[in-house]
């Protein structure tokens, strides 16, 4: 059997190259940070659930609010130099963040201003990274170029957060945040580098672009219902790994070591969910993406139920196969089926509505800890992915369409059966 031809071609792809190694640099750092932040916060005197809660909330708000703003520049303008200017405001947010930590003066009301730029990074680079791909590859091997892209960017981070939990433990989570900072400038580089097209200026305003864009969202039924279980899966997965999964971890496992593992196995398990999307010839992509989702619950089910750790290390690695194995075939989908001219704009109504309760829950996430027992909010998030999936299931849109080489082969047995 021969070796399979895909890695080499997009390899010698210099924009994808340069797009794939931006990526993988700063979800490096962008490992580091995802357990340096909880923990920080957690070890500052006087640092507690609530406060947390409220940090991460702060950094999750903007990416909700702006994020269609986001969505309407990058079809716009430059993509590539949009990811830029992001990338900026990450590094100028960790590193603030990393210098208050390490200087021991970390008020509240600071944090939460650097969490807010870090947002609004995040908001403006989210619908531009969506658009970007199709303009790198042909429409053939996008969901080879997605399953690759995400294949390094999982590895990345795993790697990030082994490192991470070690660095957090012996030197401090402040240095872990300088290493996001620093992840954020390299990538800034390469993202300016991409030098891709302008995107031709419209006569027509911001609101109206809006509008088109929701057209374009709301007239595909599967788009818009997978958004919806979307906004409550985020919201119980978010609250898990942000503030309730911390504490249980703290409280049963001894903190950040142990929480790291967990995250670890489900970035280890992300790499090996988007290697075997990225080769997979699925009829019904969204349906199978859909159904991909429900393994999602188990590492809070597990953490819930008071597993021993290597359980929820299992699950954990699970879920991260289903997730990423989710996302590979919904990129790949969105790319093919939405006009490339206005497909920022419908990833923005898609990051839009799957982060519109995601601040709710971070923000509860904390007090209902306080107020019910971590293990208990943990089953509560569970129930609420498996709800909001199986709901989901029932939408026509969602069950039917199919992926393009299978819905030609139906019109060619329809021709040849008339």
């Amino acid at each position: 059997m021969s070796a399979p031809e895909y890695p080499t071609s997009l390899l010698r792809n210099a924009g994808f190259v340069r797009l794939a190694l931006a990526r993988i640099i700063s979800v490096l750092g962008n490992g580091f940070a995802r357990i340096a932040l909880a923990f920080a916060v957690l070890s500052l005197p006087g640092g507690s659930p609530g406060e947390l809660s409220l940090v991460v909330a702060c950094q999750a708000v903007p990416q909700l609010a702006l994020v269609l703003v986001g969505g309407v520049i990058a079809d716009r303008v430059s993509r590539s130099a949009l990811m830029a200017v992001s990338d900026v405001l990450g590094a100028l947010s960790y590193g603030g963040l990393a210098a208050m930590v390490l200087s021991g003066h970390a008020p509240v009301a600071a944090l939460c201003a650097l969490a807010v730029t870090a947002g609004t990074a995040t908001a403006l680079f989210g619908p531009a990274m969506d658009g970007v791909i199709p303009q790198l590859v042909p429409s053939e091997d996008l969901q080879r170029a997605n399953g690759l892209l995400r294949v390094g960017t999982n590895t990345s981070l795993l790697l990030g957060l082994a490192l991470s939990g070690v660095t957090v433990a012996w030197v401090g989570a402040g240095w872990a945040l300088a290493v996001n900072g620093l992840s954020f400038v390299v990538s800034a580089a390469l993202t300016s580098s991409l030098r891709l097209k302008r995107r031709p200026r419209k006569p027509a305003s911001g609101w109206a672009d809006l509008r088109d864009g929701w057209r374009e969202f709301a007239s595909r039924q599967w788009l818009w219902v997978v958004v919806v279980q979307f906004s409550l899966v985020v919201a119980a997965t978010n609250a898990n790994a942000g503030v309730l999964g911390p504490l249980a971890a703290s409280a049963h496992f001894g903190g950040a070591r142990a929480w790291s593992l967990v995250v670890g196995a489900q970035a280890l398990g992300a790499v090996a969910g988007a290697g075997v999307a990225a080769r997979a010839r699925v009829t019904r992509p969204i349906l199978a993406a859909v159904l991909f989702t429900l393994p999602s619950a188990l590492p809070p089910a597990l953490l819930g139920v008071g597993a021993p750790l290597w359980a929820v290390v299992a699950g954990a690695f699970t879920a991260g196969v289903s997730l990423d194995f989710f996302g590979v075939l919904w990129s790949t989908t969105m790319q093919r089926e939405v006009p490339e001219d206005a497909l920022s704009r419908v990833s923005s109504y898609d990051w839009f509505g799957s982060l519109t309760l995601a601040p709710l829950g971070l923000a509860l996430a904390g007090p209902a800890a306080d107020a019910f027992g971590t293990d208990r909010m943990l089953i509560v998030c569970a129930a609420l992915i498996v709800a909001a999936t199986l709901a989901a299931l029932v939408s026509p849109g969602v069950r039917s369409l199919r992926a393009p080489d299978a819905a030609q082969s139906g019109l060619l047995e329809a021709s040849t059966a008339s």
